[in-house]
């Protein structure tokens, strides 16, 4: 592996998981974005009560995602996210979603670290980029 350390989830498309149209819904997909998010930021030391110790939160500024094929009920997949870049407040963190082989969904999403109170964002701290392993800034 190269590049930033990754953090992975697998699991298997539920019924619940699936929308009208018999494939997994676009809500879903952004779920799962999230989960991957939070529990890599878990992993990493830095899980909402630490973040919340640190007096500052993650929000999400802006999401991109693709969808390039559909997953099905009882389909293993996994999720992978890592952070790919950093700037003095916010970091873009990329999430691939994959049966197998196949690319499923993809995803950019800009976080900005926010102070509270005031939400205004706030310098991210090294120890923090570190806890994420050393992506390009």
């Amino acid at each position: 592996m190269t590049g930033p350390p990754r953090h992975r989830i697998e699991l298997v498309v539920d019924r619940g998981d699936i929308d009208d149209l018999g494939h997994v819904g676009n809500v879903v997909y952004l779920g799962w974005v999230l989960r991957a998010a939070a529990e890599h930021a878990a992993r990493a030391g830095w899980d909402l009560p630490a973040l919340q110790r640190a007096g500052a939160v993650w929000v999400v500024r802006r999401h991109e995602i693709d969808y390039v094929a559909p997953a099905l009920p009882g389909d293993a997949i996994a999720i992978e996210t890592w952070v790919d870049e950093w700037d003095a407040a916010s970091c873009l963190r990329r999430t691939s979603i994959r049966r197998g082989d196949v690319e499923l969904c993809r995803a950019a999403t800009r976080w900005v670290l926010v102070g509270f109170p005031g939400g205004r964002p706030r310098r991210i701290p090294p120890e923090m980029r570190a806890g994420f392993g050393t992506p390009r800034t």
